[in-house]
């Protein structure tokens, strides 16, 4: 169980996708994001980045994907200081193997977790592929997955390889643009609170779960007790969670 003490808060964030839609945008949006770091550091006790940090990130034996070099320069600082930050692997960053925790001291989770923090239940994840539906993403997920199909991708090219994946979340993100992005959202939203209240079946005692992946803060009660926060992102939205030991609550940064 972690406390938190001394007026310390904890931090989730999700779905930053840097890297889209320019170096130029992307830049923009990171130096927005190091400096929510740099103020949040005064009191974060723990920090939390529930997936899709990266559009398309791949992690090579010898070679790291440009850019980002202020990004990680800013993110070690923070777990240099004490500041654990805690990594969830969303669809886009599903590839981020060990590079994160040996180099920045990320803990990294591949799927979700539950934990208690002063008291309260916790149910952490990215939440893709969790609910019913979605099958064939579910499918593609399993293909991304497997240690082989990843040994070969590993023989591309790092330029070939890097372009490739931007192309196919390039094509996800236009997909559901074209089937209406709130619809989309609604979509996955429900299938998400489907999903907590399948698991509060077995463990009444969880209080709050927390997700990215949809893109759009939202709050859903689920039973009187539990509740389901949708984290939003930093594309649009610029929004983020904060946990004071007592309450969890959305904020917004420079809005």
């Amino acid at each position: 169980m972690s406390g938190i003490a001394n007026n310390k808060k904890i931090y989730f964030i999700s779905d930053c996708h840097f890297g889209v839609p320019t170096r130029e945008k992307s830049l923009e949006r990171e130096r927005l994001f190091m400096q929510w770091l740099d103020e949040v550091r005064e009191d974060a006790a723990e920090i939390y980045i529930m997936g899709d940090l990266f559009e398309f990130w791949y992690e090579y034996k010898t070679v790291i994907q440009k850019g980002y070099v202020r990004l990680f320069g800013k993110m070690a600082e923070i777990t240099d200081s004490g500041i654990p930050i805690y990594f969830f692997r969303g669809n886009h960053d599903v590839w981020a193997f060990d590079y994160l925790a040996e180099e920045l001291n990320f803990k990294i989770y591949p799927d979700t977790l539950k934990k208690e923090l002063s008291g309260k239940k916790f149910f952490l994840g990215h939440g893709d592929g969790l609910g019913k539906g979605d099958n064939g993403y579910k499918f593609i997920k399993k293909v991304f997955r497997n240690k082989v199909n990843q040994w070969l991708f590993r023989w591309l090219h790092p330029d070939i390889g890097t372009r490739m994946g931007l192309f196919w979340s390039d094509k996800s993100r236009v997909a559901n643009e074209n089937n209406g992005i709130e619809k989309v959202n609604d979509l996955g939203i429900e299938r998400l609170t489907g999903f907590c209240k399948e698991v509060l079946i077995n463990d009444p005692e969880i209080d709050y779960f927390v997700f990215g992946h949809i893109h759009r803060p939202q709050v859903v009660d689920l039973n009187g007790k539990a509740k389901y926060y949708s984290i939003g992102d930093w594309i649009r939205y610029f929004s983020y969670l904060v946990f004071d030991g007592e309450k969890l609550e959305h904020k917004y940064y420079k809005q």
